[in-house]
This record gives structure tokens, C-alpha cells and sequence, in this order.
């Protein structure tokens, strides 16, 4: 992307998508934390503000804090943002918060830009207004975090972020020539849900390589994907709908499941988005700048994808317990113990029981199918080996989450695992990861 900072186009955005903004109402049937008649407007417009900025992630749904955000200089906890006077915000002015928001400046000291502040500068101020509106009704938490930022010297010294915001704020700049469908879109994706936090390459001075945007980026034990519109290695080959469908579900069938961070982002945020939103981010992720990577995706070969042992088999959680036990039979060495150098007895033994025998799980039950997924037809295992390591948490509440394998199975088992999964349940023709490829991923 091609920076730039034309004055004319910075206000005809705004203009632009103020109207969007004020145009934007809470999706029916759906319940935002406290949406109430007894609230102004202007309020409850805030609360919508609230979920699209996605701040329930890091600082809880009661804003109370206390989550543990990491980056590569060390854990950064999240604060209480109720309006408690002694432990919250409650004696921020509006000039304060906005000053928080679009500059990572808090009355007393600066902030580290773990809080997105080089996203949220864009923030237009009907917006800010209207969330500090919605502050003032959210239940103060008179406690503070059990946890909070301890990070080493000369890091500690929280000034120094004063010479960081020169050359990293803001993290983007709007473009010319989009239509006011992409222009909200972009206002979405750029500034209130800040994708590029966590799908932007960082620099030399950790700030967002704005070079690469939305090109996919490691994130401690993840690796958020490219979603720049390359046909290869991005998102390039979904419709509009598939990338609405995806963020209001965290699902897209046979190809893609959010987990992790991802999960997270859906679950407190993109779920409650109105179609017309989500639809402006579908249609800006489409014309975003085009970056291709190495790690491409391996097109879905459907003739190679498992079909279901049995119409019911996914359904019928007797039937399943019932195959998965006379598969496992089948996997026993003489003396009836699991052949542990078995990729299909590893993955029966450890896996079965939730993703099912065939990989299409229990759909009823929450358990996610895994058949085509892209994290597992990735050129590079890295995903897939993080999520079996380390287990993952699906989009919505009730969705039960997968524990981790990194002290229950070897490098080599976790290796054996990954190529049964790539070949039998993503369609390649063949897959070599090895042990030490795997050490070098947990690493």
C-alpha cells in the first residue's frame, strides 16, 4: 500500500463515514452489553462502537483487564476501562480518552501500543464520543487487574514510546479512488477492528511494516494469515460472502475455522457486526493492495477429501463411539496395545473422540470438522503443528476447546499426526513433516 495525506480525500472520508457510522444500527436479536432504553442514543451507539473495536478481547467483557497480551518484549496486561474513580477511568475527561485512543496517552503516562492506539488514531471523533458515552454506563469494577506490566529496563521507561509514535503512528493512511461502500470497509478493517495488528509483518522497530499490510504475520503461537486478495497465498478466491459468512461464524465450510486470537476477535466482535458492515469489510479486503508470500495455499482437491463413513456418523454419537472403537481395534499391535508408530492409530487415539474418525466431527456438538481447512493445505505445517501442540479455542462460547499436545506426544508423534491430517483430511498427495521441523516450530 502506498501511503499517502491528501487533505481533501482525509475529509471527504470522514464526511463519508460519519454517515455510515450514524447509518449503523445493532444487528436484531442481537444482545450488546448494556443496550438499554434507559441509555441515551448516542450510548448505544457507543456500545456497537465498543464491539467493533473489538475491546472486550483484551480487556474482558467487563472491561475489568487483566489479560495478558504477548509481544516480543514481554507480556503487556490490559487495564480496567470501567469508570471506577480509584481503579478505572472514571476520571478521564472526554479530552482524555480521546488523547488514550489516538495517541497512547493516558493522563498520567503513555501507553505501550499493545493497546492499538496507531489504529484507532483514524478514529473519527462522532465515534469517540459516542464510546465514552457508553463508558459512563458500564458497571464500574472496583478492583484492579491481579496482574499488571512489569516489563524490564530500559523497556520500562515508558516515554520512550514518545520517539516510537513518530515513526509508527498512524499505522495506516487512507487511499484514494474507493467507493464509500470500501471506504467504510476500510475505516472497519484499518482503524476500529485494526486487522492489521495482528495480520501485518512488524519492522525493525516493531511497528507495522506497512509495505507488507494484511500480508500475514507470526503471533506468539499462531500465525495470522495472509488476507490481502492474492489468489495463492491470501483470500484472493473467496467471495465477499464467503468473508461475511466467515466473520459472523468464524466457519467457512471446507476451508477455513477461526481459532486462537482469530476465535477471539470473532466471538467478542465480528459476530455482532451488521451485514452491512461486514459487508463494507468484505468489500475492502477484495480491492486491498495484492501481496503474495510463500506460503501458499494447496488448492482443495475434492476428489481426494475423505466422504463421511455414514450419513448418521456425524450425528449419531453411538454410531461414532461404536466405529471409533472397532478402528482402534484395527490399529493394535499382537500384543492389544495401540501401535504407537501409527499415524492412524495416533490420530484415532488422539483425536478421533472430537474431529471423528472420517474428520468431519459433530457438527451438534460443537466439534469442528476438519476436512479441507486451509490451516491444514498450507505449504508451510506451522499452523496446524501450533494448534496440535498447543490446542485452540473456537469462535462462540459453547464451542468446546481443544487442549494441547506438547507434553502428552513427541516431536515425532506431533509429526506423524500432522502428515496423517494434510493427506487424509486436506486433500495433498503427500506430506513429509518431520520431527525436526516441528522442534523448530515450538520453538
Amino acid at each position: 500500500m502506498k501511503p499517502f495525506s491528501i487533505l481533501l480525500s482525509v475529509i471527504a472520508f470522514s464526511m463519508a463515514s460519519s454517515t455510515v457510522i450514524a447509518d449503523g444500527a445493532i444487528p436484531p436479536n442481537v444482545s450488546l452489553p448494556n443496550v438499554s432504553p434507559a441509555n441515551s442514543d448516542l450510548a448505544n451507539r457507543g456500545a456497537y462502537i465498543a464491539r467493533t473495536a473489538d475491546c472486550m478481547a483484551c480487556h474482558r467483557e467487563d472491561y475489568s483487564g487483566g489479560v495478558p497480551i504477548e509481544t516480543p518484549i514481554g507480556n503487556i496486561y490490559s487495564t480496567n476501562i470501567t469508570p471506577s474513580q480509584r481503579y478505572g477511568i472514571g476520571n478521564y475527561t472526554e479530552a482524555d480518552f480521546k488523547k488514550v485512543l489516538k495517541k497512547g496517552r493516558a493522563p498520567n503516562h503513555q501507553l505501550y501500543p499493545a493497546m492499538p492506539y496507531p489504529s484507532y488514531h483514524g478514529m473519527v471523533d462522532a465515534d469517540i464520543s459516542a464510546l465514552f458515552a457508553y463508558f459512563q454506563t458500564v458497571p464500574p469494577v472496583e478492583a484492579a487487574p491481579e496482574k499488571t506490566t512489569k516489563l524490564p529496563f530500559p523497556l520500562s521507561i515508558r516515554s520512550l514510546m514518545l520517539a516510537w509514535n513518530v515513526i509508527n503512528v498512524p499505522a495506516t493512511e487512507n487511499r484514494l479512488g474507493l467507493t464509500q461502500t470500501q471506504q467504510r470497509g476500510e475505516y472497519l478493517v484499518n482503524n476500529l477492528e485494526h486487522c492489521g495488528t495482528c495480520h501485518t509483518p512488524r519492522n525493525i522497530t516493531q511497528g507495522l511494516d506497512k509495505d507488507m499490510y494484511l500480508s500475514g504475520a507470526p503471533l506468539g503461537k499462531w500465525y495470522a494469515p495472509n488476507i490481502t486478495p492474492d489468489n495463492d497465498s491470501g483470500i484472493g478466491r473467496w467471495s465477499e460472502q464467503d468473508i461475511v459468512t466467515y466473520l459472523r461464524t468464524g466457519m467457512l465450510d471446507k476451508r477455513a475455522y477461526a481459532g486462537g486470537p482469530m476465535a477471539e476477535a470473532v466471538a467478542h466482535s465480528t459476530r455482532y457486526l451488521t451485514d452491512k458492515d461486514l459487508s463494507a469489510m468484505a468489500a475492502y479486503l477484495k480491492v486491498v493492495p495484492i501481496i503474495k508470500t510463500d506460503d501458499y495455499l494447496i488448492p482443495v482437491n475434492v476428489a481426494r477429501l475423505p466422504s463421511p463413513v455414514s450419513r448418521s456418523i456425524t450425528y449419531d454419537l453411538l454410531e461414532q463411539k461404536d466405529y471409533l472403537a472397532q478402528a482402534k481395534a484395527n490399529t493394535t499391535t499382537n500384543n492389544g496395545t495401540v501401535d504407537s508408530n501409527s499415524s492412524k492409530a495416533l490420530y484415532l487415539a488422539n483425536c478421533a473422540s472430537c474431529h471423528g474418525v472420517d474428520g468431519y466431527a459433530q457438527p451438534d456438538a460443537r466439534y469442528a470438522s476438519i476436512v479441507g481447512l486451509s490451516s491444514i493445505r498450507r505449504a508451510k505445517p506451522d499452523a496446524l503443528i501450533n494448534v496440535i501442540a498447543y490446542g485452540a479455542k473456537g469462535a462462540l462460547n459453547t464451542a468446546p476447546k481443544m487442549p494441547g499436545f506438547s507434553k502428552e506426544l513427541s516431536p515425532v508423534q506431533i509429526a506423524s499426526i500432522t502428515n496423517y491430517v494434510r493427506v487424509n483430511f486436506g486433500g495433498l498427495t503427500s506430506s513429509d513433516v518431520s520431527a525436526t521441523e516441528v522442534k523448530r516450530i515450538l520453538k
